[in-house]
């Protein structure tokens, strides 16, 4: 199987990345070569880790093991909020860790706004970037105030924010701001967890198309624009989750869907503010 008919989107900087990832947040690191290798063998292209996970070096071993051109793959990894007053060698450290020459995306994991110190570390990445040892560089769990002061103290606008978004909770006033500024939209958390797989609305357009809730929420995604980075250590449900590109949502789904937001209601996971 291969991931020929995964998209891409154009970042800012006119690089292309596949628009469905593979993620491996809470992947055992003893196991994440092997998790990661699945995942790289059923078509995924687009794998994201971050130094936070402690599980780089797993992914750097099923990159190597899975004979894959390097030019084929993208690699995200991200900034440990440890680490923001070290961001040069923490980056460094996540190459190595990798196994890698260079990553294809390298994120600020978290703002944390009380700190203040993000607009610092950004222009450390804009640095990394030039040296072409990171081929864009982006954030994560950035608000719309993080996000305008970046812009405005460095010049340079992130290739992507990824950020907790899924039906219930669809970001739609940040989503706007990105649209508007240049920036991809990349989802964590794309599946939102229990009461959203239960839901009757997702089931019967799920039914409609001969397609499972999750199939239908991640096609939702790829519909809106977003990427979405779903997981799994389960080699079956990483082949369910790449097969959500032979049907398309009507407009009445995509209606439909858009009526299960709940706003901040539907957040599931530390809102930024009160991280750090």
């Amino acid at each position: 199987m291969t991931d020929t008919s995964v998209p891409t989107l154009e970042l800012n900087n006119r690089t292309r990345i596949p628009q469905l990832g593979f993620g491996v947040f809470r992947v055992d690191p003893d196991h994440t070569a092997e998790v990661a290798g699945n995942a790289l063998e059923v078509g995924y292209r687009h794998i994201d880790t971050a130094a936070g996970y402690r599980n780089e070096a797993g992914v750097g071993e099923a990159v190597r093991a899975s004979g894959i051109p390097r030019s084929d793959l993208w690699i995200t990894t991200k900034l440990a909020n440890g680490d923001q007053d070290r961001p040069e060698d923490a980056f460094q450290a996540s190459l190595d860790a990798l196994g890698l020459d260079y990553v294809d995306l390298y994120l600020i994991h978290w703002p944390l706004h009380s700190k203040g110190v993000y607009p610092q570390v950004w222009k450390t990445l804009t640095a990394i970037a030039e040296s072409g040892r990171a081929k864009s560089i982006g954030v994560s769990n950035f608000q719309i105030e993080h996000l305008e002061r970046v812009i405005a103290e460095t010049g340079v606008t992130p290739a992507v924010n990824q950020v907790e978004l899924h039906v219930e909770f669809q970001q739609r006033e940040l989503r706007t701001f990105h649209a508007e500024h240049g920036i991809v939209t990349e989802a964590w958390y794309p599946l939102g967890g229990g009461s959203i797989s239960e839901a009757p609305e997702l089931q019967r357009i799920a039914d409609s198309h001969g397609k499972s809730v999750a199939q239908v929420v991640l096609r939702w995604h790829m519909q809106v624009g977003n990427i979405a980075i779903p997981k799994s250590n389960h080699r079956e449900r990483m082949v369910e989750n790449l097969d959500i590109f032979d049907f398309e949502l009507t407009w009445d789904d995509m209606q439909a869907i858009a009526a299960l937001d709940k706003g901040e209601a539907g957040r599931r996971g530390t809102h930024p503010l009160k991280m750090g």
